[in-house]
C-alpha cells in the first residue's frame, strides 16, 4: 500500500509538469494538423473572404477582430479588427454549406496584404475525392447521415448525366414546359431532377417553387389539407430563364413517401407574369426513384 501509495504520490508530481497529461492522453500529430491561412486585417478597412458555399458558421478566436456575412451575400464573410494596433494573434474558423471546414490565424497590419480572398481554389471542384488538407468534411444536421460534399457530387452528376426517366410527368402552356427528369434516392434523402424550357421570345422570371402533399380529392367546404416539402439543397437553382432556352436544376429533399389519397404537387410560379406551371407526382413514382451508386458518380 506504502509503495502504491509512493507511486500515486510521484505521479502527481509529474501531473504538475504536464507528464501525466501526455502519458495518458494521445498525442495529437501534425498529419492531423488543419493548416490555418495567414490573415491580415486593420481598422480602417474591410476585407472580405468568397467562399463556394453557402456559410454556416463563423467563429472568432477574440474580441480583436469582428466578423460577419456580407449583406445579401451567403457565401462572402467580411473581416476587420476592432481595436486599433492589436498585438496579440487570433483566429477565426468558418464551416460552409457543403461541409467544409476552414481556419485563418489573423494579425494587424496597417495595410493588409490582400483586401479581397477568394476560397474557390483551396476546395475540391467536385470532379474527384481527393480532399484538400484544409477543408476536412464536417456534417450538418439536416443531411442526417449524408455527408455534405457527397449530396453536392451527387447533385452535379445526376445534372451532368441529364437523364429522363418520366415522359409523363410535366406540364406546358404560353410556350413554357416544367418537366420531372427523374427521381433518384440514396441514405435517406431524394434527388428531384426538374427542367424549364421556355420557347417563347419573352424571359420567364421564377417567382417561387413549391412541393407540397395535398388531398386527391376534396368534398366542398373542406379544408385542403397540405403538407409543405421544403428542398434542403438545389444545385444550379435559376432565377430567370431567357427566350428560346431551357434551365435544369436538381432538388435534394428528406426521404417521404405519399398516403394513397394524396399526391405531390410542384408548382412553378412565374415573378410579375401569369405563366405558371404545376405537374403531379404519385407516390408510385416516388417509391420507383433510382438508387445511387456511389461508385458511378462521377
Amino acid at each position: 500500500m506504502a509503495l502504491l501509495l509512493g507511486a500515486i504520490a510521484t505521479t502527481g508530481a509529474q501531473d504538475s509538469k504536464g507528464d501525466l497529461y501526455h502519458g495518458l492522453s494521445k498525442k495529437i500529430t501534425y498529419d492531423k494538423m488543419i493548416p490555418p491561412y495567414g490573415l491580415e486585417v486593420t481598422f480602417d478597412k474591410t476585407v472580405h473572404i468568397i467562399f463556394p458555399a453557402a456559410i454556416r458558421y463563423i467563429d472568432l478566436g477574440s474580441a480583436n477582430i469582428i466578423a460577419g456575412k456580407a449583406d445579401a451575400a451567403e457565401n462572402v464573410i467580411r473581416v476587420k479588427a476592432a481595436i486599433r494596433n492589436f498585438k496579440s494573434e487570433t483566429n477565426f474558423s468558418v464551416i460552409t454549406e457543403e461541409g467544409s471546414f476552414y481556419t485563418f490565424n489573423v494579425k494587424y497590419a496597417d495595410e493588409p496584404l490582400l483586401l479581397n480572398v477568394e476560397m474557390k481554389d483551396f476546395v475540391h471542384d467536385g470532379d474527384t475525392l481527393n480532399f484538400p488538407n484544409n477543408a476536412m468534411e464536417v456534417y450538418l444536421k439536416e443531411l442526417g447521415s449524408e455527408s455534405p460534399m457527397l449530396v453536392r457530387l451527387i447533385m452535379k452528376s445526376i445534372y451532368k448525366n441529364d437523364h429522363r426517366d418520366y415522359n409523363h410527368i410535366g406540364s406546358k402552356r404560353f410556350g413554357i414546359q416544367y418537366l420531372l427528369k427523374g427521381i433518384y434516392t440514396h441514405n435517406g434523402l431524394l434527388y428531384f431532377h426538374t427542367q424549364i424550357k421556355n420557347t417563347s421570345n419573352v424571359p420567364f422570371d421564377i417567382d417561387f417553387i413549391t412541393f407540397k402533399i395535398v388531398d386527391k380529392k376534396v368534398a366542398k367546404r373542406t379544408a385542403i389539407q397540405e403538407t409543405v416539402i421544403y428542398p434542403i439543397r438545389a444545385f444550379n437553382y435559376i432565377t430567370q430563364v431567357v427566350g428560346n432556352s431551357n434551365e435544369r436544376t436538381v432538388f435534394t429533399m428528406e426521404k417521404f413517401t405519399i398516403p394513397d389519397d394524396k399526391q405531390l404537387v410542384v408548382e412553378l410560379f412565374e415573378k410579375n407574369g401569369g405563366r405558371h406551371q404545376s405537374f403531379i407526382v404519385e407516390n408510385s413514382d416516388i417509391v420507383r426513384a433510382n438508387v445511387i451508386n456511389e461508385l458511378k458518380i462521377k
